[in-house]
């Protein structure tokens, strides 16, 4: 899918996993202060994985999904933020869901999120909670 002068795509953890560690390392790691260990959780192979990236093919931003039906790990580098990057690899992961056969989506978002995610057409439900010392709700999705 290609708009506003990036696109999305599915990509091959495989051979493209530098390419996606390098967005998590930074906006994670780095800008979020999640330690490594938290962030390599080793579920990576497991899921599918999307990238977005600028006109000239620099990786902006990526996201994962589970076979579970689960959306993680998105993150859009800082300069590209509020240019919907983020509302592209969400429709790029319903898109990916509904050709699996998954009817809902499930994420923990981060509370600074979660208007993002509402207006992604996704409802928190439970409790506040600590993933990697940032408080999260659950947000689901039917899709």
């Amino acid at each position: 899918m290609k708009t506003k002068g990036f696109k999305v795509r599915t990509a091959d953890w495989n051979t493209e996993r530098e390419a996606i560690r390098s967005v998590r390392r930074a906006v994670f790691i780095e800008e979020q202060g999640v330690y490594p260990e938290e962030e390599w959780d080793g579920l990576d192979p497991l899921c599918d994985q999307l990238l977005a990236e600028d006109g000239r093919g620099k990786v902006i931003g990526t996201a994962r999904l589970s076979a579970q039906g689960k959306l993680g790990r998105m993150a859009v580098v800082r300069q590209w933020r509020g240019q919907g990057v983020g509302a592209a690899l969400v429709e790029a992961v319903v898109r990916l869901a509904r050709g699996k056969g998954i009817a809902r989506l499930e994420a923990d978002a981060q509370m600074r999120a979660l208007g993002f995610y509402a207006g992604q057409g996704f409802s928190a439900y439970g409790p506040e909670f600590l993933d990697a010392r940032i408080p999260h709700r659950k947000v689901c999705r039917d899709i």
